[in-house]
């Protein structure tokens, strides 16, 4: 087993971190109003485009070898280049629909991922002892980041990241750190972990088992399996490690829960609910904040804040500095949530002892794809039912909604569902 060692992170590491997590955040949301909007996956460039281009590469040559890139590999891997001006558009696109956190949490923390994460937990089960010991981060943790960032090594992205971070290192908005991105994806490259043509991944440059953003690679990835490469992309022992150095570097504390899911005594004041006002875990217990399960809360001074994802009346949890480290992976509550309560469930945890404040919760992955098969037997064509809810499922479910007498707003929740399939029975 080889690690590579890292000294405590600077100022501006830390600077490139918030805004790796920054980007993957919108990514993630701009990827959801792509499905909703229709954009083109890949869009030609026109003339002009491919003549800025053009001089904007000779311009990114100039600094190349500044930036650790010898002309010899700069060469190689950008002649043939061409912009992808679809990425341009993604990186200002705004999410048609702001998706309720009962649906995103329906979608990533299902029976169907549950049940694939403890397979991984017993395939993988030898490395991540290993990977615990080395880094003090939970396989069921580490396994969480992998199923929610690629579904497991299912879905890795299918932009290649030298087309589109030169693009980006071109046109649009925060070209300085996408040029920072691209130059060193080159050095990726240069350095033999990854073969060129196996970097594909988000919009925005992520990639691999656990979506690395490239400067995030090259500070935090490990070889694990020892092999002389940090490969995220083709070894799973490199993955896994690497992402729980990532938590580790992010303050994982393994002495401590990321947190519990509460409940509130009545006339509860939550004025001072939110994640980052945290307080010791005595005064949450002075104030009569219990465990649902009814274990003990922490003693004493454990820093803990309280989260209301939903407002006060949904799930209540105190969350503890290791949820943190969870949020600066992809700084969002909801996605830090998820990765908590999947890794929970992969423990053989329950599901939330508190229902979403909602008449109408969200689907599964299994259930989305049986909503899409009614769709299609209806003679909607919304190609593949493949559980991802896009504008072409949208807008028949809207259609369908009308004709069923509910209201047309394209939202797949259970309402839908369930009446499609009494329609089905009639």
């Amino acid at each position: 087993m080889n690690t590579t060692p890292h000294s405590s992170p600077s100022q501006a590491a830390v600077r490139a971190s918030v805004a790796a997590t920054s980007i993957r955040k919108r990514s993630q949301a701009v990827l959801l109003a792509s499905a909703l909007s229709g954009l083109s996956v890949f869009a030609s460039p026109s003339l002009a485009s491919e003549e800025a281009f053009a001089s904007c590469l000779r311009d990114l040559r100039a600094e190349a070898a500044s930036k650790g890139v010898t002309m010899a590999t700069f060469d190689q891997h950008t002649t043939a280049l061409a912009p992808d001006m679809a990425v341009v558009g993604l990186l200002d696109a705004q999410p048609e629909f702001v998706t309720p956190i009962w649906d995103y949490m329906a979608g990533l923390v299902d029976a169907e991922r549950v049940a694939d994460g403890q397979a991984m937990l017993a395939q993988w089960r030898d490395v991540l002892a290993q990977v615990a010991a080395e880094y003090d981060v939970d396989p069921a943790t580490v396994v969480a980041v992998w199923g929610v960032e690629s579904n497991f090594g299912r879905n890795f992205g299918s932009r290649p990241l030298l087309t589109s971070l030169s693009t980006l290192s071109c046109f649009g908005r925060r070209q300085p750190f996408f040029r920072g991105e691209f130059f060193t994806t080159l050095k990726i490259v240069q350095e033999g972990h990854v073969a060129p043509e196996r970097l594909t991944g988000s919009w925005a440059g992520a990639f691999g088992h656990t979506q690395f953003m490239p400067s995030t690679f090259m500070r935090l990835a490990v070889d694990f399996d020892g092999d002389g490469r940090r490969d995220l992309v083709d070894s799973v022992p490199d993955a896994l490690a690497s992402t729980a150095n990532f938590l580790k570097r992010a303050g994982w504390n393994s002495a401590l829960p990321w947190g519990f899911e509460v409940s509130l005594p009545a006339g509860f004041d939550t004025s001072d609910a939110g994640r980052r006002n945290k307080q010791p875990m005595q005064q949450w217990v002075a104030r009569g904040v219990k465990r649902v399960d009814g274990g003990a809360l922490p003693p004493g001074a454990t820093p803990a804040g309280l989260l209301l994802p939903a407002g006060a009346g949904g799930p209540a949890f105190l969350v503890t500095r290791n949820f943190d480290a969870l949020y600066s992976y992809n700084a969002a509550e909801s996605y830090a949530l998820a990765i908590a309560h999947l890794s929970d469930r992969l423990r053989g945890g329950g599901a939330f002892a508190t229902a979403w404040p909602t008449d109408d919760p969200g689907l599964s992955r299994a259930e989305r794809r049986e909503l899409q098969t009614l769709l299609i037997a209806r003679g909607h064509d919304i190609g593949e039912a493949d559980g991802m809810i896009g504008s072409r499922t949208r807008e028949a479910l809207k259609a369908v909604q009308a004709e069923l007498g509910l209201e047309p707003d394209g939202r797949a929740g259970q309402k839908a569902l369930n009446a499609l399939r009494a329609a089905v029975r009639k």
